[in-house]
C-alpha cells in the first residue's frame, strides 16, 4: 500500500543477486496472479471502508495499471492500486455530495498528477521538491493517518465509522478486532518470505473467521448475488465543491510516487527518473487515478509490498504486472467474489486499520526524520505545528457553501506556509 506507506528507498539495496528468469508464458502468468495477491488485501480494504465497490475498486487497479505501463513504455515492473491518502477526503466526499460528485473531484486529482508532470518534463525534478519540501510533506501524511484514528477505534469497537451507531457488541467486536490486529502483526513482524508481504490479507482472514464463529456474519449477500457480473460503476457528476475539496488531497501520493519509484529502481538497479522518466511515470500515475474515477473507483498509486514483493522475487520483467491487472480486471467480473468481500464485518476492518492508520502516520514522522528536519528552528516548528492542529482538530474555513477542512486545507497551509514565512 504505498499509498503513502512507502518503503526506504535505501533498503532495497542490500540484495545484489541476479533476475530470475522466466521462461514460459504460464510461469510469468503465475508470477503475476502471485503479485496480485501480495497487493489483495490493502487494494480491497480501502474500498470496503470508504463504501465503494471493490470489484470496481479491482478493474480500475488492473486497468490502471495497464495504461501506466502503456504510458511508461511497459518499462516499470510496478503496479497501481486503491491510495489510503484519499480515505478520509473520500469518506468525507461521499457523505457530503455523493460517490459521484465525488468522483469528479478524484478526476481533478488525478489532473493535478498530470500538470506535475508537465512542470516535472519542462523544470525538471528539483521542482517538486522546491514547492514540496519534507517540512511540508511530513506532516500532511501525519494528518492523514491521524486525522482517521477516531474512525479506527470506532469501528474496532463495534460502531460506525462517526461513531453514531452500533454495529455490534462492544465485547465481541474488540475480541474480534484485537485478534485481526494481533495476527497482522505477527504476520508483519515475523513471517518469512513472501508471507511477510501479505499481513493485511492474513489479518482480514483471521478476523474474518473469528466473526464467523460469533455469529457476526450475515451470507445473505453472497447467497442473492450472481456468480458473474458487470461490477457497480459509477460515472463521474459534476460539482466543483468536490473538485476544489480534493485537488490539494493530490499533494502528498504525487510527491510520494517520486520514492516509490526510486524504491523500485533501487530494486532492479535502474534509473526510471531518467527513463522512461518521472514526468511520465508521474503522468501515468494521474492518468489511471483519472481514469478509475470514470468507473467510480479509488483513486490508484504505486503499491510498495509489490515492490518488496518484486525484490523478494527477483521477477523484474514488467510484464508480469500485465498478468496481474489481467487477473484483477478478471476477477472484478465475479460477482459472489465481491459479495463475499462485502460481508467482512466493520469491526474486522477497524482491527486492521489501526495499525494502518498508525502507519501511516508514522511514514508522515520518519519523513521529517530522514530528511533531519530541524524542529528546533522556528520556521520548521511553525509550519509542522499548524499543520497538525489544523488536521487533527478539525479547522474548516467555508465560504458559502463551500468548506475546505482535513487534508486539502492542510496541504495549501502547509504550502502558504512555507512559501510566506522567512527563510535565513
Amino acid at each position: 500500500m504505498s499509498q503513502v506507506e512507502q518503503e526506504e528507498p535505501a533498503s532495497y539495496q542490500v540484495n545484489r543477486e541476479q533476475p530470475v528468469a522466466i521462461n514460459s508464458q504460464w510461469q510469468t502468468a503465475l508470477a503475476g496472479s502471485q503479485m496480485l495477491f501480495v497487493a489483495f488485501g490493502a487494494l480491497v480494504l480501502m474500498p470496503l471502508i470508504t463504501g465503494l465497490d471493490p470489484n470496481v475498486a479491482l478493474f480500475t487497479a488492473g486497468v490502471g495499471t495497464l495504461l501506466f505501463q502503456w504510458i511508461t513504455k511497459r518499462q516499470v515492473p510496478i503496479f497501481l492500486a486503491s491510495s489510503f491518502a484519499f480515505i478520509a477526503p473520500i469518506l468525507y466526499g461521499v457523505q457530503t455530495w455523493g460517490i459521484a460528485a465525488t468522483m469528479s473531484g478524484l478526476m481533478a486529482a488525478g489532473f493535478v498528477y498530470m500538470l506535475m508532470a508537465l512542470f516535472v518534463k519542462v523544470r525538471g525534478t528539483e521542482f517538486i521538491h522546491r514547492i514540496l519540501p519534507p517540512v511540508v510533506v511530513g506532516p500532511v501524511i501525519m494528518v492523514i493517518g491521524l486525522g482517521l484514528a477516531p474512525v479506527a477505534v470506532n469501528m474496532a469497537i463495534g460502531k460506525t465509522g462517526d461513531g453514531s451507531a452500533v454495529l455490534m457488541e462492544q465485547d465481541t467486536a474488540m475480541i474480534i478486532s484485537i485478534s485481526a490486529l494481533v495476527v497482522t502483526l505477527l504476520i508483519s513482524t515475523m513471517a518469512k518470505g513472501i508471507f511477510k508481504l501479505v499481513p493485511i490479507f492474513a489479518g482480514v482472514v483471521a478476523g474474518y473467521l473469528l466473526a464467523m464463529m460469533f455469529g457476526q456474519v450475515d451470507f445473505t449477500p453472497i447467497k442473492e448475488a450472481a456468480w458473474f457480473g458487470v461490477p457497480n460503476f459509477v460515472a463521474p457528476e459534476f460539482n466543483w465543491h468536490a473538485i476544489l475539496f480534493m485537488l490539494p488531497v493530490a499533494i502528498a501520493p504525487a510527491v510520494e510516487h517520486v520514492g516509490d519509484i526510486l524504491a523500485i529502481g533501487n530494486v532492479t538497479k535502474k534509473d526510471y527518473l531518467k527513463k522512461p522518466g518521472l514526468h511520465r511515470t508521474l503522468f501515468g500515475d494521474g492518468v489511471a487515478t483519472a481514469a478509475a474515477s470514470c468507473f467510480g473507483g479509488p483513486p490508484n498509486t504505486t503499491y510498495s509490498e509489490v515492490t518488496g514483493a518484486v525484490m523478494l522475487t527477483r521477477n523484474f520483467n514488467p510484464v508480469i504486472m500485465t498478468w496481474a491487472a489481467v487477473f484483477a480486471i478478471a476477477l472484478a467480473f465475479v460477482g459472489k467474489f465481491g459479495a463475499v468481500l462485502q460481508t467482512v464485518p466493520p469491526a474486522v476492518m477497524g482491527g486492521i486499520m489501526m495499525l494502518l492508520f498508525g502507519t501511516i502516520a508514522s511514514v508522515g514522522l520518519n519523513t521529517l526524520i530522514r530528511h533531519q528536519v530541524d524542529l528546533s528552528k522556528a520556521r520548521n516548528l511553525c509550519i509542522v505545528s499548524v499543520v497538525l492542529i489544523f488536521g487533527i482538530g478539525g479547522m474548516a474555513f467555508g465560504i458559502g457553501s463551500f468548506s475546505l477542512q482535513g487534508v486539502s486545507l492542510c496541504g495549501l497551509v502547509a504550502i502558504g506556509l512555507n512559501v510566506l514565512l522567512p527563510k535565513r
